[in-house]
């Protein structure tokens, strides 16, 4: 994976994790957090799936393009 994609696939998982906090610390999410002690599902899986974006992303970025030479 280039560099590039690793790049726009960490925005997008930091997007999603962001979204995800967003849901979980809204009216209903505050209130689903109080009667049942968890966030809504919704929030839950923007969260995780943000964290596994964001997770390939870094991965992505670390190691890179490899390029072999003849």
């Amino acid at each position: 994976m280039s560099r590039t994609i690793s790049a726009i696939v960490l925005i997008a998982g930091l997007a999603l994790l962001a979204f995800g906090y967003q849901a979980s610390e809204s009216i209903t999410g505050e209130t689903s957090q109080a009667v049942t002690g968890t966030p809504t599902d919704k929030a839950l899986v923007l969260m995780i799936g943000g964290g596994v974006v964001a997770l390939i992303g870094l991965i992505g970025l670390f190691r890179g393009s490899r390029v072999k030479t003849a």
